[in-house]
Protein backbone atom coordinates (compact mmCIF):
# COMPACT_ATOMS: atom_id res chain seq x y z
CA UNK A 1 0.00 0.00 0.00
CA UNK A 2 1.07 3.56 -0.66
CA UNK A 3 1.03 6.18 2.12
CA UNK A 4 -1.78 8.71 1.87
CA UNK A 5 -0.94 12.38 1.39
CA UNK A 6 -3.41 15.24 0.89
CA UNK A 7 -1.88 18.59 0.00
CA UNK A 8 -4.98 19.88 -1.74
CA UNK A 9 -6.08 20.57 -5.29
CA UNK A 10 -5.07 24.09 -6.25
CA UNK A 11 -2.55 26.11 -8.26
CA UNK A 12 0.86 26.56 -6.67
CA UNK A 13 3.27 27.78 -9.36
CA UNK A 14 2.33 29.21 -12.78
CA UNK A 15 4.54 29.95 -15.78
CA UNK A 16 3.66 31.87 -18.96
CA UNK A 17 6.27 32.64 -21.65
CA UNK A 18 6.27 35.21 -24.49
CA UNK A 19 7.09 32.47 -27.00
CA UNK A 20 3.73 30.85 -26.18
CA UNK A 21 1.51 33.54 -24.65
CA UNK A 22 -1.52 31.35 -25.25
CA UNK A 23 -0.36 28.74 -22.73
CA UNK A 24 -0.02 28.55 -18.96
CA UNK A 25 1.89 25.74 -17.27
CA UNK A 26 0.75 25.16 -13.70
CA UNK A 27 1.90 22.99 -10.82
CA UNK A 28 -1.39 22.02 -9.18
CA UNK A 29 -0.23 20.25 -6.01
CA UNK A 30 -2.10 16.93 -5.80
CA UNK A 31 -3.85 17.78 -9.06
CA UNK A 32 -0.60 17.11 -10.93
CA UNK A 33 0.67 19.22 -13.83
CA UNK A 34 -1.77 21.30 -15.86
CA UNK A 35 -1.47 22.97 -19.27
CA UNK A 36 -4.05 25.66 -19.95
CA UNK A 37 -5.04 27.40 -23.18
CA UNK A 38 -5.23 31.07 -22.18
CA UNK A 39 -5.63 32.59 -25.65
CA UNK A 40 -8.97 33.90 -24.36
CA UNK A 41 -7.94 35.18 -20.94
CA UNK A 42 -11.53 35.39 -19.76
CA UNK A 43 -12.21 31.78 -20.68
CA UNK A 44 -9.16 29.54 -20.10
CA UNK A 45 -9.47 25.97 -21.37
CA UNK A 46 -7.83 22.80 -20.16
CA UNK A 47 -5.35 21.37 -22.67
CA UNK A 48 -4.17 18.50 -20.51
CA UNK A 49 -3.57 17.37 -16.95
CA UNK A 50 -0.83 14.92 -16.07
CA UNK A 51 -2.20 13.28 -12.95
CA UNK A 52 0.28 10.95 -11.22
CA UNK A 53 -0.75 11.46 -7.59
CA UNK A 54 -1.51 8.76 -6.39
CA UNK A 55 0.48 6.55 -6.52
CA UNK A 56 3.17 9.24 -6.15
CA UNK A 57 2.92 11.44 -3.07
CA UNK A 58 1.83 14.74 -4.55
CA UNK A 59 2.67 18.44 -4.35
CA UNK A 60 3.43 19.15 -8.00
CA UNK A 61 5.40 22.42 -7.87
CA UNK A 62 6.96 23.70 -11.11
CA UNK A 63 6.29 23.10 -14.81
CA UNK A 64 9.13 24.24 -17.06
CA UNK A 65 8.42 23.86 -20.79
CA UNK A 66 11.38 23.34 -23.12
CA UNK A 67 9.50 24.81 -26.01
CA UNK A 68 11.98 24.15 -28.80
CA UNK A 69 12.23 20.48 -27.87
CA UNK A 70 8.65 19.45 -27.14
CA UNK A 71 9.57 18.60 -23.55
CA UNK A 72 8.22 19.53 -20.14
CA UNK A 73 10.23 19.42 -16.91
CA UNK A 74 8.09 18.90 -13.81
CA UNK A 75 9.28 19.17 -10.21
CA UNK A 76 7.50 18.05 -7.08
CA UNK A 77 8.08 19.65 -3.68
CA UNK A 78 9.22 17.79 -0.61
CA UNK A 79 7.18 19.07 2.33
CA UNK A 80 8.02 16.56 5.07
CA UNK A 81 11.21 16.26 7.10
CA UNK A 82 13.26 13.10 6.93
CA UNK A 83 12.07 12.27 3.39
CA UNK A 84 8.83 10.91 4.83
CA UNK A 85 7.06 11.94 1.63
CA UNK A 86 9.66 10.44 -0.71
CA UNK A 87 9.91 10.26 -3.69
CA UNK A 88 9.90 13.93 -4.69
CA UNK A 89 11.40 13.98 -8.16
CA UNK A 90 12.16 16.04 -11.25
CA UNK A 91 10.39 14.43 -14.21
CA UNK A 92 10.97 14.77 -17.95
CA UNK A 93 7.82 14.55 -20.08
CA UNK A 94 7.37 14.32 -23.84
CA UNK A 95 4.70 16.90 -24.77
CA UNK A 96 5.06 16.97 -28.53
CA UNK A 97 1.39 16.05 -28.40
CA UNK A 98 0.46 18.39 -25.56
CA UNK A 99 -2.91 16.77 -24.95
CA UNK A 100 -1.08 13.54 -24.06
CA UNK A 101 1.93 14.21 -21.79
CA UNK A 102 4.13 11.11 -21.53
CA UNK A 103 6.73 10.70 -18.75
CA UNK A 104 10.00 9.41 -20.21
CA UNK A 105 12.55 9.80 -17.37
CA UNK A 106 13.45 11.36 -14.03
CA UNK A 107 16.60 13.20 -13.03
CA UNK A 108 18.96 11.05 -10.92
CA UNK A 109 19.37 11.86 -7.24
CA UNK A 110 21.78 10.67 -4.54
CA UNK A 111 20.68 7.89 -2.16
CA UNK A 112 17.63 8.94 -0.18
CA UNK A 113 18.77 6.97 2.87
CA UNK A 114 21.85 9.18 3.16
CA UNK A 115 20.09 12.53 2.87
CA UNK A 116 16.97 11.59 4.85
CA UNK A 117 19.13 11.43 7.98
CA UNK A 118 20.77 14.84 7.53
CA UNK A 119 17.86 16.87 8.92
CA UNK A 120 15.01 18.83 7.39
CA UNK A 121 13.57 18.10 3.97
CA UNK A 122 15.16 16.14 1.13
CA UNK A 123 13.74 16.03 -2.37
CA UNK A 124 12.94 18.29 -5.27
CA UNK A 125 11.53 21.79 -4.98
CA UNK A 126 11.96 24.62 -7.46
CA UNK A 127 13.73 24.96 -10.81
CA UNK A 128 15.53 27.75 -12.60
CA UNK A 129 12.59 28.67 -14.82
CA UNK A 130 14.23 30.17 -17.94
CA UNK A 131 12.45 33.45 -17.39
CA UNK A 132 12.82 35.59 -20.54
CA UNK A 133 14.23 38.66 -18.81
CA UNK A 134 17.48 40.58 -19.33
CA UNK A 135 20.34 39.00 -17.46
CA UNK A 136 18.81 35.52 -17.29
CA UNK A 137 20.60 32.35 -18.37
CA UNK A 138 18.35 30.22 -20.56
CA UNK A 139 19.06 26.63 -21.46
CA UNK A 140 16.99 23.78 -22.85
CA UNK A 141 19.80 21.28 -22.27
CA UNK A 142 20.72 21.88 -18.62
CA UNK A 143 18.20 22.00 -15.77
CA UNK A 144 19.10 23.49 -12.37
CA UNK A 145 17.00 22.82 -9.27
CA UNK A 146 17.00 22.95 -5.49
CA UNK A 147 16.66 19.87 -3.29
CA UNK A 148 16.62 21.24 0.28
CA UNK A 149 19.31 19.34 2.22
CA UNK A 150 20.41 17.85 -1.11
CA UNK A 151 21.62 21.30 -2.13
CA UNK A 152 21.44 22.76 -5.63
CA UNK A 153 21.96 20.40 -8.57
CA UNK A 154 22.31 20.62 -12.35
CA UNK A 155 21.28 17.98 -14.88
CA UNK A 156 22.15 17.54 -18.54
CA UNK A 157 18.92 16.61 -20.32
CA UNK A 158 20.28 16.77 -23.86
CA UNK A 159 19.30 13.09 -23.97
CA UNK A 160 15.89 13.34 -22.29
CA UNK A 161 15.70 9.57 -21.81
CA UNK A 162 18.92 9.56 -19.76
CA UNK A 163 19.36 12.78 -17.76
CA UNK A 164 22.81 13.08 -16.15
CA UNK A 165 23.79 14.98 -13.05
CA UNK A 166 26.65 17.31 -14.06
CA UNK A 167 27.12 19.65 -11.07
CA UNK A 168 26.01 20.08 -7.47
CA UNK A 169 26.72 22.07 -4.33
CA UNK A 170 25.66 21.14 -0.81
CA UNK A 171 26.59 23.84 1.73
CA UNK A 172 27.16 22.89 5.37
CA UNK A 173 24.40 23.36 7.92
CA UNK A 174 23.84 27.05 8.74
CA UNK A 175 24.46 28.06 12.33
CA UNK A 176 21.30 28.02 14.45
CA UNK A 177 19.24 26.23 11.80
CA UNK A 178 16.49 24.21 13.42
CA UNK A 179 16.80 21.72 10.54
CA UNK A 180 20.46 20.99 11.40
CA UNK A 181 21.10 20.93 7.63
CA UNK A 182 21.02 23.21 4.61
CA UNK A 183 17.52 23.73 3.16
CA UNK A 184 18.07 25.25 -0.28
CA UNK A 185 14.71 26.53 -1.46
CA UNK A 186 14.94 28.52 -4.69
CA UNK A 187 17.45 29.12 -7.47
CA UNK A 188 18.20 31.63 -10.21
CA UNK A 189 21.02 31.56 -12.78
CA UNK A 190 22.18 34.74 -14.52
CA UNK A 191 23.64 35.15 -18.00
CA UNK A 192 27.18 34.60 -16.67
CA UNK A 193 26.11 31.21 -15.24
CA UNK A 194 26.31 32.57 -11.72
CA UNK A 195 23.93 30.56 -9.54
CA UNK A 196 22.02 32.25 -6.71
CA UNK A 197 20.26 29.99 -4.23
CA UNK A 198 18.74 30.61 -0.81
CA UNK A 199 18.20 28.65 2.38
CA UNK A 200 14.54 28.62 3.43
CA UNK A 201 15.33 29.07 7.14
CA UNK A 202 18.35 31.07 8.38
CA UNK A 203 21.21 30.34 5.98
CA UNK A 204 20.70 33.29 3.64
CA UNK A 205 22.04 33.58 0.08
CA UNK A 206 24.64 31.30 -1.55
CA UNK A 207 26.36 32.23 -4.82
CA UNK A 208 28.22 29.79 -7.08
CA UNK A 209 29.88 29.88 -10.48
CA UNK A 210 28.58 27.08 -12.68
CA UNK A 211 31.13 25.52 -15.04
CA UNK A 212 29.56 22.87 -17.21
Amino acid sequence: RHPVFDSGYRAHNTNVYPKRPDRAWIGYLDGGGIILDIADKAHPKLVSRWDYQPPFPGFCHTLLPLLDRGLLVVSDESIADGAKDWPKLVWILDVREETKPVPISTCPLPPVKTFAKRGGRFGAHNLHENRPAPGTWISEDVIVGTFFNGGVRAFDVSDPFQPREVAWAVPPAPRKSRAKAIQLNDVFVDERQIVYTVDRLVGGLYVYEMRI
